[in-house]
């Protein structure tokens, strides 16, 4: 690996500008290719395998052609309330509710207007109306035609709330990322002092990005991929991409102080600092395809293409950027180092003093490892405790997802929501679908009757609305409005009582009713989410814990290294739920309204957390192991490793930071959930995991950390991290006269 790697690396530094013309001729046609394919489908609520979906292919199959399910168009429901003391049934108040109500049903796009339904009190009541196209192609004029009618209806008194899409704030984002993308390059500019340092991950991870978005773009029709699936493409790519080129930089310039020429020092970097990319991509490779085995198709295809997202960004780096290093190969040093080698001509003379003066010499990293490996057991302790607290809201998650009762009172859809809650009930907002298989009734009609009637009397039904039939007149569908909210514990124990007691009233009805509906539906979502949880992690754990132990040749490594992740991620997931479902310093990051926890949000999270974390792991233990193999003590070996890999992991966790929170000012929820959870458990991962409990636990274990039975040694794949196999292949390149000082200080040509 390593070897193959190192010529790559050579060979895109000495090709560099073919490579680069690769790689923009590839940005170039996929862009152009995607801004003229099909766009994908709409996000999927398909979840295979529960009832609420089985269901739903039931109505699809029985009433073909109809539209049972409210259609895909935009709606707009129009709630009225009336004022203080008074009754919409009033003669003025009803005349303005139906004058609202036949204005907003004008217009070229709306599709039909439903008639006014008034509560029983009669202090509230709504209308709906429906339109033939998406909320996002809705006109301005559309809009404009229902902002209207609603003003018509406030200027006679009443209280009037749009809830529905039709008005709804589109999701917004892109300022937020950019500052992002902003504070991640001041910290490269920081961490390497070189302008044409900083700038070239980012460079590279750019076009990473934008080769990836346009494939997806473009198979986005063919493959059937959802607009869902681009955002996590490109928060991931630009991560990742930016870390795996700092990482590769970061090498180049060590190496090019030890005194390498250019070229062999692009092909070191790649074939060790690139070896690592290789292994730390596939994690996160494997954390996002074992998505798939949720059987959820949404995120399936989420994790699918933020996977291929970081494969390319793997390709890039062991490419681009060293064909990017081969353009400007001293421009890429600290400006320090460039006016040493210009001032002098004794520069490569003094190559290996240089080496031990500014390359191996102690940094921040090294004391901090020498400080944890004085105290080892108490700080391990500390750290793993202090996680183990911030984890406890974890164990209180309560999963659902984002409706309009989440959004801030300040928008049309939540005093909606509000309003329909006080005058209908709080179940009005979640009915329930009931639909009755009666195929198998002798009196299809009366069955379906005494369905609903059993229905309306279980404990926590408010009332059920009349049957409608199918033209085939044995299915039927009517709603249950339940007592309490969709998101509420009792609507949950509630839907399984229904589905408890199905046998008992099939039998007595003789016909088969299920349960579906977005309520149902997204509370067999959770479920099933949470079923899958501790397979997805045991697919996902073994996985990486097989390939790091081919990696590191050890069996503790690979052990320690997801003992941390569970660590990490859990106090990721406590800090999401008290922030976003408690409400801790919720307005702090712009949470304006607490609710239940997106329940895709954790598995998703869990899977990006796991690849990332390895990452960290691969990039630390990989330069503590070369020094190990190399012949320093496993105490010496650790404080080596953090004196050579700290500072770029710090450097490279707090770019990940800055960009995961750029999308927490993301206006959709769950990116915003998503972008809070990765950022917060980078930082747990990176700064109190990777950087505190691993030293401490290599202290603790010392040699037996790097113990492997010998029958596992002889089956297991030997792949050559630490670059060993570099060192015949180096030893004909390390130069030492004054004419190498020059290349020093003269671009390769």
């Amino acid at each position: 690996m390593a070897a193959f790697l190192y010529r790559l690396g050579r060979w895109a530094f000495r090709w560099r500008w073919r490579v680069v013309l690769l790689w923009v001729v590839v940005l170039g046609a996929l862009g152009g290719l995607s801004m003229v394919s099909s766009p994908g489908p709409e996000s999927s609520a398909s979840i295979p395998g529960t009832e609420s979906q089985d269901a739903f292919d039931l109505i699809t199959e029985r009433f073909p052609g109809a539209d049972v399910t409210g259609g895909s168009g935009a709606n707009a429901k129009i709630v009225f309330v009336a004022p203080q003391g008074q009754k919409l049934s009033d003669t003025a108040n009803k005349a303005t509710i139906e004058q609202v109500v036949e204005q907003a049903g004008q217009g070229a796009q709306v599709a039909g207007a439903g008639k006014p339904v008034t509560s029983a009190d009669g202090s509230t009541a709504y209308a709906t109306i429906t339109y033939t196209v998406k909320a996002k192609e809705l006109t301005d004029a559309t809009k404009q035609a229902l902002e209207a009618s609603v003003r018509t209806g406030q200027d006679a008194g009443l209280t009037i709330d749009v809830g529905g899409n039709a008005l709804a704030a589109q999701p917004s984002g892109g300022f937020t990322e950019i500052i992002g993308i902003v504070i991640a390059a001041v910290v490269l500019l920081v961490t390497f002092g070189s302008l044409v340092a900083a700038g070239m991950p980012l460079l590279s991870a750019l076009i990473g990005v934008g080769v990836a978005l346009s494939a997806i773009l473009c198979l986005a029709s063919t493959l059937g991929l959802s607009t869902a699936t681009s955002t996590l493409a490109l928060m991931l790519g630009l991560a990742v991409g930016i870390d795996y080129a700092v990482f590769i930089v970061s090498r180049y310039r060590e190496e090019r102080a030890r005194g390498r020429e250019p070229e062999e020092a692009a092909g070191l970097a790649v074939g060790t600092a690139g070896s690592a990319v290789v292994f730390a991509g596939l994690t996160v490779v494997i954390g996002l395809a074992g998505l798939s085995v949720v059987g959820i198709p949404t995120l399936t295809q989420i994790g699918l293409a933020a996977a291929g997202a970081v494969l390319v960004s793997v390709i890039v780096a062991l490419t681009l950027v060293p064909a990017l290093l081969g353009t400007a190969p001293r421009l890429v040093l600290a400006r320090s180092v460039r006016r040493g080698a210009a001032a002098t001509t004794w520069w490569t003379r003094l190559a290996r003093r240089r080496s031990r003066t500014v390359v191996d010499r102690p940094n921040r990293g090294s004391r901090w490892a020498r400080l944890v490996l004085r105290h080892p057991l108490p700080i391990l302790l500390l750290a793993v405790v202090g996680l183990a607290v911030i984890a406890l809201p974890a164990t209180k998650i309560h999963l659902g997802m984002a409706g309009d009762e989440s959004k801030p009172t300040s928008t049309g859809e939540r005093r909606a929501y509000d309003d329909l809650a006080n005058g209908f009930g709080a179940g009005f907002n979640g009915p329930l679908t009931i639909v009755v298989d009666a195929q198998g009734a002798t009196d299809p009609k009366a069955a379906v009757a005494a369905t609903a009637e059993r229905i309306a009397a279980t404990t926590g039904i408010v009332s059920v609305s009349p049957a409608s039939f199918n033209q085939a007149g044995d299915t039927a569908l009517f709603t249950a409005v339940p007592f309490t909210a969709p998101n509420d514990d009792r609507t949950v124990d509630l839907i399984h009582v229904l589905r408890d007691e199905r046998p008992a009233i099939d039998a007595a009805t003789g016909t088969t009713f299920f349960v579906t509906g977005a309520t149902a539906g997204n509370i067999d979502s959770s479920q099933k989410v949470l079923g899958a949880l501790v397979p997805y992690l045991g697919i996902v754990v073994g996985l990486a814990f097989l390939l790091l132990m081919v990696v590191f040749r050890s069996v503790l490594v690979p052990l320690k290294a997801a003992l941390g992740f569970l660590l990490s991620v859990l106090a990721a997931l406590g800090a999401v739920v008290a922030v976003f479902q408690w409400g801790w310093l919720a307005a702090l990051i712009g949470v304006q309204q607490t609710g239940p926890i997106m329940n895709t949000m954790p598995i998703v999270m869990v899977g990006i957390v796991f690849g990332l974390a390895m990452d960290y792991e691969v990039f630390l233990v990989a330069r503590i192991r070369e020094a190990h193999t190399h012949g320093e003590n496993p105490r010496d070996a650790i404080v080596s490793g953090f004196n050579h890999s700290a500072r770029v992991v710090v450097a490279a966790a707090l770019i990940m930071i800055a960009v995961f929170s750029g999308f927490v000012g993301a206006g959709e929820t769950f990116i915003k959930t998503i972008g809070f959870g990765m950022a917060i458990a980078v930082l747990f991962d990176a700064f109190v995991v990777r950087m505190t409990i691993v030293p401490a636990a290599l202290a603790l274990l010392g040699e037996r950390a790097w113990w492997l039975p010998r029958w596992l040694d002889r089956i297991l794949p030997h792949v050559d991290i630490e670059g060993q196999t570099l060192t015949g292949l180096t030893a004909a390149s390390t130069h030492t006269g004054a004419d190498d000082a020059a290349r020093m200080v003269t671009p390769a040509r």
